[in-house]
């Protein structure tokens, strides 16, 4: 009876046949863990880059109107904001807020906003300062004589969009990714929207 339970004692010392499931158990939650975060974190990047492809987009069909019979009308503006959306699919617009105004800039260190509308956030404010990166608008407007006599327009266009994580939400909380873009108007020095400016 002594000598079996000993012999019992020893297979069961020597025996390998649950390492693996014990070593399994204890790395699974480590490598789901892994598992989920690379799944949230390609998501984030994709919709990242479709946050910047929207960015792009409403720059470069804004900066295409121009003053007087091809200024920028409510319509339009409409339209320009809701190209975002196209961008944006197949993921959700709703989180997005998407921002176009026209900055004006008259040295390299001054700069006013002209005009600002926004979808889902918020519109600068007409009139108001605006701050430039240094030497910025100066770098943009150019040298020459079109600098000296006109004052150097700028598109600015920006969104953001509040991603939400599938499965991590609960480690990082909503993530808010943005870019934002300057173009200058392509045919003529200002754009007009709802009447501003009057003129370039």
């Amino acid at each position: 009876m002594r000598r079996d339970l000993i012999c019992i004692c020893r297979r069961f010392v020597d025996s390998r046949r649950g390492v693996a499931a014990v070593e399994f158990a204890m790395i699974m939650p480590v490598l789901l863990i892994l598992f989920l975060s690379s799944f949230d974190a390609g998501n984030g990047i994709a919709v990242y880059m479709k946050v910047r492809s929207a960015t792009y987009t409403m720059a470069a069909v804004t900066n295409t109107y121009g003053i007087n019979s091809y200024a920028i009308s409510a319509a339009d503006m409409t339209g320009i904001t809701n190209a975002t959306t196209q961008v944006l699919a197949p993921y959700s617009s709703a989180p997005a807020a998407v921002t176009i105004s026209q900055i004006k800039a008259t040295t390299n260190t001054k700069a006013t906003v002209s005009w600002s509308y926004s979808v889902n956030g918020t519109a600068l404010t007409a009139g108001a300062s605006y701050t430039l990166p240094t030497n910025f608008a100066n770098t943009a407007c150019g040298s020459g004589d079109y600098s000296k006599t006109h004052a150097c327009y700028l598109i600015l266009s920006q969104v953001s969009y509040t991603y939400t994580p599938l499965f991590g939400s609960f480690m990082t909380g909503p993530i808010t990714l943005s870019d934002s873009l300057y173009v200058t108007p392509r045919i003529s020095q200002c754009i007009q929207y709802n009447g501003t400016p009057s003129s370039c």
